[in-house]
């Protein structure tokens, strides 16, 4: 009579539980730290930009600000000075106003209903913010005593509505490049002129002498806490609405 052999009891079973758990635990781990980098990331933008807000509020005008200014200034390349000009140029009306819908317009004719709907709400959201903001803290732009002014503008100052502007509504749209386009020569593109954008107008609004340094820092400030309130509004809301609509990758096949 042959005997039955039974296989020995293995503990595979018990170590793919444990290495389950593992994972899970360090996944929920990694996802609390991002959380709390964030939050951090927010709440010391936050303290900058009142910190800063305080410091205007109560001194006129910075030496340092006087300072980068008249470095700036001092560049006479006539390159550098027409792209400095077009960079503003692009963010008056009523050519800022046409850019916006262009692009909103163009989101939505290529499908992308709720990117186009959140585009809209940031290019119409944020002008009011900068203007509250102007108000309520009354900061006067530079003097033609101080620095050379291109164009003597009569408004407030602090912070920026270019700078505030482009950071929100081209950095909003970086993220949309970023997130919805695979990556090629395309997304590359889209990238540079969104990002270069955002970069160079804090630049050329000092180069202009329509604002301080100080101003333009503000508004990088003030602009980058609408842009992450615009992603996690642009998530919160793509889970919700517009589910049906065509994706990139799918457009990309």
């Amino acid at each position: 009579m042959k005997k039955t052999i039974t296989p020995e009891p293995t503990d595979k079973p018990q170590k793919a539980v444990v290495e389950s758990a593992k994972e899970n635990t360090s996944s929920a781990g990694a996802q609390r730290r991002k959380a709390l980098l964030f939050q951090l990331s927010v709440g010391i933008m936050l303290i900058a930009f009142g910190i800063l807000t305080f410091l205007v509020v109560t001194i006129p005008v910075f030496s340092i600000d006087l300072s980068i200014t008249q470095g700036l200034q001092s560049i006479t390349n006539p390159i550098f000075a027409g792209l400095m000009t077009f960079i503003s140029w692009a963010g008056f009306s009523p050519q800022s106003f046409i850019l916006c819908a262009v692009i909103v317009m163009l989101l939505f004719i290529f499908g992308y209903y709720w990117e186009g709907t959140a585009s809209f709400i940031v290019a119409v959201i944020v002008p009011i913010l900068n203007l509250l903001a102007k108000t309520l803290i009354g900061r006067a732009r530079p003097s033609v005593d101080l620095v050379h002014i291109v164009n003597q503008l009569n408004d407030f100052s602090f912070p920026s509505g270019h700078v505030m502007h482009y950071t929100a509504f081209f950095g909003f749209l970086c993220f949309l490049s970023f997130t919805l386009l695979k990556p090629s020569l395309i997304r590359t593109l889209y990238l540079v002129v969104f990002g270069s954008h955002v970069v160079l107008i804090g630049i050329s609004r000092i180069y202009l002498g329509d604002h301080w340094a100080s101003d333009a820092l503000g508004a990088y400030l003030f602009g980058g806490l609408c842009l992450i309130a615009s992603i996690l509004f642009y998530r919160w809301g793509k889970t919700r609405f517009f589910l049906n609509q065509p994706t990139a990758a799918a457009k990309s096949k």
